[in-house]
């Protein structure tokens, strides 16, 4: 068993260096996708820059349309955020 997950592993790693940048973060973006966890999220569009926290909650993106939506609460109310996927930062945060 041990055997097969280092092989997976290599072959996994193998696949990632061959793939373009743009393709690898294309891949990041989906993993993004699908992953529950606390995470903050900036768009930024030159001087403008606007940030909110997610917490115990999911980021999904939807790369047909090129954005990026989520669940947040603002001054105690949860509010539903659509961003673009080409101006906008996720970073997971404790």
């Amino acid at each position: 068993m041990t055997k097969l997950i280092g092989i997976l592993f290599v072959a996994t790693c193998a696949g990632l260096s061959a793939c373009s940048e743009e393709q690898q973060n294309r891949l990041a973006r989906l993993g993004v996708t699908w992953l529950e966890g606390n995470y903050k999220v900036t768009y930024a569009d030159g001087s403008h820059v606007k940030s909110w926290i997610v917490r115990s909650g999911k980021v999904t993106s939807e790369p047909a349309k090129g954005y990026y939506y989520f669940w947040t609460k603002v001054n105690g109310k949860n509010l539903y955020v659509q961003t673009p996927i080409g101006r906008t930062y996720i970073e997971e945060i404790p």
